[in-house]
């Protein structure tokens, strides 16, 4: 059984909608997450069991649990929305793990909510497993993120262009609260209701933070750190809406996320992303623009109105000095450099190598540490004159190793796994997710999964899913 404590589902009712998730027909375990079940003090044995598994498929709620669907506002591609909400997800509740930390539970793709407008509140197989192995591989490379604890198929048809196979996801995080979060009471000038959710996010994520101000500058040095996590990888997130901004600093909401194979800046990936808004090389921008909008949210609870804006914006200034340190620390891990004197100048002429020569983003960097990465390039003159000044600088092949994965969820993989279990066999999920949530190691078996896709084999649009 699970031990509940839900501390959100306390607060005013506005911040929610009560609702229960909607059973399924048939739900089958597609996979547990084992680790994740002890990390959160919870009996894998149990989850497995029939009991464990009607709760896991939204089917039964546990003693203790207290499902909502949170209320939230947004940004879109930069239009506002006054009201979103889950639309297909429930919070079933909180847990305390043993070593005290809190994390929601909640279920993703369970049904209708009082948020669904126009949708059935339902997911497919596809975004679940998409979602799955990409929050834990973002998990094994220490990045903040929500993470999978389990994904269930319900063994009814979801319908969108055509039927697919539903599923559920269970979502972990340390909270589901987003910078739409406190949108949706600042449109409505509900400030006693912003008050009490900047009480509730200073005393769940930062307990040392003073006041509402100080609560800014805390989720500003978070996120710039999150982002420089993406950047590093070569992560794009591709839906970066202010209510897919958590501000506990974890990366959520893995719709049409997706990594760079050949390196470049502009990279985009999402069907929706029509104009490159949250390219690859934007992403950092996007995060200074929703911290304005959170910024201008606790304007309100800040005092005198002149001197509230002027500190709010000097505190979403301080984003880009923070976020480049960050930059500088991840890439000059990268590079196996622990002073970042000359990182900035060796990750760009590298960058603007790889760009020029369609060179792999994971491939070059994972390359230098073995020698290899110079086979990434077809002017491998070009690099080899780079490579001079770079052992210059005596990288540490120990820094290499652990900042640079061998392998990535990439998109033609995930693509791969997805449509075999559709099909109905997932040992080469199973096979992929224990690779990627290994990223480090090499072995023979996984050599392939670390292989570029071929021409034919590229991923250049992904989708939410919804």
């Amino acid at each position: 059984m699970i031990k509940f404590d839900n501390s959100y589902a306390r607060l005013p009712e506005n911040f929610y909608a009560r609702t229960k998730p909607t059973p399924v027909e048939a739900p089958d375990l597609l996979a547990l997450n084992d680790g994740l079940a002890a990390r959160l003090g919870l009996d894998a044995g149990w989850l497995r069991s029939p009991d464990g598994l009607q709760m896991l498929a939204g089917n039964a709620v546990p003693d203790g649990a207290d499902p909502i669907a949170q209320a939230y506002a947004g940004h879109q591609f930069g239009g506002f929305v006054p009201q979103l909400g889950d639309g297909r997800a429930v919070l079933l509740g909180e847990v305390v793990a043993p070593d005290g930390a809190r994390f929601d539970i909640q279920l993703k793709g369970s049904g209708k909510t009082p948020f669904s407008r126009r949708g059935d509140g339902r997911a497919w197989m596809g975004p679940v497993l998409r979602e799955y192995l990409v929050s834990e591989f973002m998990n094994a490379m220490a990045v903040p993120t929500t993470r999978a604890l389990a994904a269930v198929a319900t063994g009814e048809t979801v319908w969108r262009d055509h039927g697919l196979p539903g599923a559920v996801l269970t979502r972990v995080a340390s909270s589901h609260i987003r910078v739409g979060t406190f949108q949706f009471f600042a449109v409505r000038d509900k400030v006693d209701a912003l008050a009490e959710l900047t009480d509730h996010v200073i005393s769940r994520h930062y307990p040392a933070a003073n006041g509402p101000l100080s609560l800014l500058d805390h989720v500003v040095a978070r996120q710039a750190e999150t982002i420089a996590h993406w950047m590093a990888l070569g992560f794009v997130h591709g839906v970066m809406n202010t209510d897919n901004m958590a501000v506990s600093g974890e990366t959520i909401d893995y719709g049409p996320c997706a990594f760079m194979d050949a390196y470049h800046p502009n990279t985009v990936f999402s069907s929706i992303d029509a104009h490159g808004r949250y390219a690859w090389a934007q992403q950092p921008q996007i995060a200074v623009w929703n911290l304005a909008q959170l910024a201008t949210c606790l304007i309100p609870l800040m005092g005198e109105q002149d001197a509230a804006i002027e500190a709010a914006t000097k505190s979403v200034h301080v984003f880009a000095p923070l976020y480049q340190g960050a930059w500088l620390r991840r890439f000059g891990e990268k590079l196996g450099l622990s002073d970042t004197t000359d990182v900035q100048a060796l990750t760009e002429e590298l960058l603007t190598l790889m760009a020029r020569q369609n060179a792999d983003f994971t491939r070059v960097f994972a390359g230098l540490a073995d020698g290899s990465a110079r086979d990434e390039f077809i002017d491998r003159d070009a690099f080899d004159a780079w490579a001079v000044t770079w052992q210059k600088h005596n990288p540490d092949p120990e820094l290499l190793a652990h900042a640079n994965p061998v392998r990535i969820p990439r998109n033609h993989r995930v693509e791969e796994i997805i449509a075999s279990a559709v099909a109905g066999d997932l040992a080469p999920f199973r096979r992929l997710f224990e690779a990627v949530t290994h990223p480090r190691e090499k072995r023979a078996e996984w050599d392939d999964l670390a292989v570029p896709p071929r021409p034919e084999e590229v991923v250049r649009q992904t989708f939410c899913g919804t």
